[in-house]
């Protein structure tokens, strides 16, 4: 039975047989970290090694496949001199029987694996048919306004492993960064996919992002709208002042170029949305020069209004 490719998982991790789940892991990423193939290129008993790292964590992180294999281990201990088949079908547990060696145990024990894992274990079996995977990983990050505006550094955790990401400025909802070789990996070809991340920008109380461009509502007066002013705003590039025209309307918009985000290549344009904004309450001069202008309003707001309503 010794040479009917028996693999000792715990052995192998350099844990006990009662190795709680957090040791476990713990070996599992020493050793990964230790025997990874970006680490030793081309050496293909770092390759072996990591390959075998895998599967034993692939098993003993499992609880289910971890009981089936102890229950295995204990019997294969107790009749390691035993030829394979008289061993398989001369014990008392049925479970064993249709076995006729440890690879057939270990091919059933993974079929419930997932198709990465399947992959891993493609040597076990010849009746496996290894296909290919793609080994990118996905990740989706937020960043606020301020963030996309200036361009930031954001430490992730992913895969239990730490990476700095370089956020440019100016980067819109939807771009995608490719960090190489952050991916997952297929330990059977010693390979290793890409991490994307996929970037969105949180909402804003006040700008709204689209692509480079910028949008905003500019609360303003009515003297404002009707005589014209030259007005201090905020803005993504800086505070500023802009020139709202006399004779103005409500919901008209003013386009302040360059004033959006900006990347290396392009600068977007920023707009305000021009929004009436009414006292709750009129001071008594207020409320007389409204009166004055009452009484000299010569413009007749629901004229048009009217024909439309009759017809």
């Amino acid at each position: 039975m010794a040479s009917d490719g028996f693999k000792d998982y715990f052995k192998i991790l350099g844990i006990s047989r009662n190795a709680t789940d957090k040791e476990i892991k713990s070996a599992f990423r020493k050793l990964a970290r230790k025997f990874h193939p970006d680490l030793h290129p081309h050496d293909e008993r770092a390759e072996s090694e990591f390959k075998e790292i895998n599967e034993a964590y692939e098993i003993l992180s499992d609880e289910d496949k971890k009981e089936s294999y102890e229950q295995f281990l204990n019997y294969w201990f107790k009749n390691r001199d035993v030829k394979a088949r008289d061993f398989f079908r001369g014990n008392n547990d049925h479970r064993f029987i249709e076995y006729l060696n440890f690879d057939d145990f270990l091919s059933d024990l993974i079929g419930t694996f997932s198709e990465v894992g399947k992959e891993i274990y493609s040597n076990i079996s010849s009746s496996n048919n290894p296909k290919s995977f793609n080994l990118d990983a996905e990740f989706n990050l937020q960043i606020s306004f301020l963030e996309a505006l200036n361009g930031t550094k954001k430490n992730l955790l992913v895969n239990d492993e730490r990476i700095e990401v370089i956020i440019p400025k100016g980067i819109e909802t939807g771009s995608k960064i490719r960090i190489k070789n952050k991916g997952n990996i297929q330990a059977s070809k010693g390979k290793r996919g890409d991490l994307l991340i996929e970037v969105s920008i949180k909402s804003h109380p006040i700008w709204k992002v689209k692509g480079l461009d910028v949008y905003a509502d500019l609360p303003i007066s009515l003297d404002e709208l009707a005589l014209g002013a030259n007005i201090f705003v905020a803005s993504p590039q800086g505070d500023t002042y802009i020139s709202i025209p006399s004779g103005s309307l409500p919901e008209q918009k003013l386009r302040l170029k360059g004033q959006g985000l900006h990347n290396l290549d392009t600068q977007g344009d920023l707009f305000f949305t021009l929004k009436l904004k009414l006292p709750e309450n009129w001071s008594d001069e207020e409320l007389r020069l409204l009166e004055k202008l009452r009484s000299v309003r010569i413009y007749k707001p629901r004229s048009s209004w009217f024909d439309q309503a009759r017809t």
